[in-house]
């Protein structure tokens, strides 16, 4: 049979110029009509991505006998395959052959909760949003991974650029993650740079998430970091406004007040000493480097400028804070923000 092919492959090759052209184009000439992807699965029947090539395949006889020729049933993959207008038929049956499954670029970022973050997830993969928070909440997946809740476990999520197989479920892209956040805080630069704070990667993340939420000044970060430092060597509340916002639920509200400052919860630093339980947001890798390289200092205390210029008074003393503090309420009266 395999004789038979090629033999008819090479009287379709040179039987003739109008053959001999008619056959170049059905097997090396463009014969997809548009982008399309095929998803194989184990339970994936053959018929299905033979019809499902064919249905965006200007030559089915070419591609039905050039899959035939490489025994293309034998040997499906599981995976993801994307095929573009451009590829002509011995292409596409080599791709679904020998090629790679196709890998997703995933970037995440600026995302608050496992709801956020799963959210995120499902816009730029095939996994849908329900079974990715599911996954970021399944108990056992949790415990398996070394956490005892879902928040903390939402530490491994470091931002940066990811890829993953498309066909990826999402308990083993949580395990991806945690892969590699293991790599990042495995470097020995870090490792040493923990040892001297006397933090987990898990307290990093959560110091590193105060301040990612304190400043968008990257160069104020650093500060920032030795300003919370400090007060944890001096067993101080940390008084950090992010982590209020946290336990309210509202990280829109602009302006902290005496009633804000009473919300029972143990995320809220003005009620509980020491670090909140997990991160209260995701820090970009700027802030966990600014943890990691806090800038040492004598500073307790820091304030938003009046200028609302997005950076900070320091002060060392209680009587220095307070006139910082004075000068940018003032500002807030003045610009009528009272919530």
């Amino acid at each position: 049979m395999r004789k038979f092919f090629i033999s008819l492959l090479i009287i379709i090759l040179l039987g003739g110029g109008v053959a001999a052209y008619c056959g170049y184009q059905m097997f090396y000439g463009k014969a997809v009509t548009e982008d399309f992807s095929v998803r194989i699965t184990p339970l994936t029947d053959y018929s299905a991505v033979v019809d499902k090539v064919k249905k965006y395949s200007k030559y089915d006889w070419a591609f039905e006998f050039y899959a035939e020729y490489l025994e293309l049933e034998k040997n499906l993959r599981v995976g993801t395959y994307l095929l573009y207008e451009s590829m002509s038929v011995m292409t596409v049956v080599r791709t679904l052959k020998y090629g790679e499954s196709t890998t997703l670029r995933l970037t995440i970022n600026n995302a608050r909760t496992p709801e956020a973050l799963a959210k995120k997830i499902a816009a730029k993969s095939d996994i849908s949003e329900q079974d990715m928070l599911e996954a970021l909440r399944n108990k056992d997946l949790i415990e398996e991974l070394g956490f005892d809740s879902a928040e903390a476990m939402f530490s491994i999520f470091i931002p940066n650029t990811y890829e993953f197989y498309s066909e990826i479920t999402p308990h083993d892209l949580v395990r991806k993650f945690k892969s590699e956040s293991d790599k990042f805080w495995s470097q020995p630069d870090r490792q040493r740079k923990l040892e001297r704070l006397g933090m987990t990667p898990l307290e990093v993340m959560t110091l590193a998430s105060i301040v990612h939420e304190e400043t968008n000044a990257t160069s104020e970060m650093a500060r920032i970091a030795g300003v919370y430092i400090n007060r944890l060597n001096k067993d101080m509340l940390l008084q950090a406004d992010p982590t209020v916002k946290y336990a309210l639920g509202d990280p829109t509200i602009k302006r902290i007040l005496k009633r804000h400052l009473k919300v029972e919860s143990p995320y809220n630093t003005y009620l509980n000493k020491g670090l909140p339980p997990t991160p209260i947001a995701m820090p970009d890798v700027v802030a966990i480097e600014a943890v990691l390289n806090y800038e040492a200092h004598d500073y307790l205390y820091f304030c938003a400028r009046p200028e609302f210029d997005g950076k900070h008074n320091f002060a060392r003393t209680d009587k220095e804070h307070a006139a910082n503090a004075r000068a940018y309420h003032e500002a807030l009266n003045k610009r009528n923000i009272k919530k």
